[in-house]
This record gives C-alpha cells, sequence and structure tokens, in this order.
C-alpha cells in the first residue's frame, strides 16, 4: 500500500517534505523544546539534524514507508508540522507534530481525520492506531476526536527523552474497519 503523496483537507494541504523545507521546519518546530515534548526525538540542535530528519522521509517514500507528509497551508504555504502513517500489514500506526504557533485552531485533527478515513477506506488496512504519553492530554484528544477509541494504557511502553530517561506510559488509541 502506498498513499498518495498529496491530500487536501478543507484548510490544509498535505505533501511529502522535501530538502527545501529544512529552514523553515527546524525554525518552526524541530529546536522547539514544548513542540517535542513527548516525542521519541530530542529538539534539533542545527539545521543538519532536520536534513537527517528529510533524508529520512525520502527513504520511506522510497521504500514502502514510513509515509511522512509536510502539513502545509494552501497555495505553497510554510510547513506548520508533519504527519506520519507507518504500514505494519493490516495495520497503520499514526503519529504527528505540530508547530506550536497553530495550536489550539483544530488543524491537527483535520488533519488526522482525513488520513484516517483515507486509510480505513483502503481494502488491506482494518486498524489504524496511536499512542500518545498519558500526560499528553492535548494529543488524546485529537485522536479521541478522529473517532479512535482508548483501548488501554501501555505500561512503560515509549521512551520519552525529552520527559525521562526511562519508557512511560501511554495511551494506545485504534479506529478499526467495521466488520461486514
Amino acid at each position: 500500500m502506498k498513499p498518495p503523496a498529496t491530500f487536501e483537507t478543507p484548510r490544509l494541504r498535505l505533501r511529502p517534505p522535501d530538502a527545501d523545507d529544512a529552514a523553515a521546519i527546524f525554525m518552526t518546530w524541530a529546536q522547539d523544546a514544548t513542540v517535542s515534548r513527548y516525542t521519541n526525538w530530542r529538539p534539533h540542535r542545527s539545521l543538519d539534524e532536520t536534513r537527517v530528519f528529510l533524508h529520512y522521509c525520502a527513504e520511506g517514500w522510497e521504500h514502502g514507508g514510513p509515509f511522512n507528509w509536510v502539513i502545509a497551508l494552501p497555495e505553497n504555504g510554510p510547513p506548520i508540522g508533519t504527519i506520519e502513517l507507518r504500514p505494519q500489514g493490516h495495520r497503520l500506526e499514526m503519529g504527528y507534530v505540530l508547530a506550536r504557533s497553530w495550536w489550539g485552531r483544530g488543524f491537527m485533527t483535520e488533519v488526522a481525520r482525513g488520513l484516517v478515513e483515507w486509510a480505513l477506506a483502503q481494502p488491506e488496512v482494518h486498524r489504524v492506531w496511536a499512542v500518545c504519553d498519558v500526560e499528553n492530554t492535548a494529543s488524546a484528544r485529537v485522536l479521541e476526536k478522529v473517532g479512535m477509541e482508548r483501548e488501554g494504557k501501555l505500561r512503560r511502553w515509549a521512551s520519552h527523552p525529552n520527559v525521562s530517561v526511562a519508557p512511560r506510559d501511554c495511551w494506545c488509541y485504534a479506529r478499526v474497519k467495521a466488520t461486514a
């Protein structure tokens, strides 16, 4: 399964990141400790670290995943975040990040909803899932708004090095394809 390179939502456009996005991504969110608080990566200290991320994104598109999109405003607007789908057989795992200056406007909910709807319409996809740190209430709310159900707590599931060196508890959310 290879998703479309671009998606349109009512207010946003998703497209694969490219090398020209490095400076905007670095300045807008990759170096922001608040944005990266609950991620599995530390804030980027240099533009070169952002370039490494963009190389990872390009390789995903070439090799069947993971698939990353830049979230941008229409008409070639600047990148304001990224969202990723990681294929796992009949499942897709989702992760995302949004620049702090764009929080609270429903953008991530809009984008995540669009990708979840698209994914579950694919014949081979039966589950879209995501995890978030138990303290990341904003991300939990996004997942709930896109129709995912909280399935339970995964104890010591993920490393969030900006919070703790020890693996942290996460909520597991999923939306599954209705059975016939």
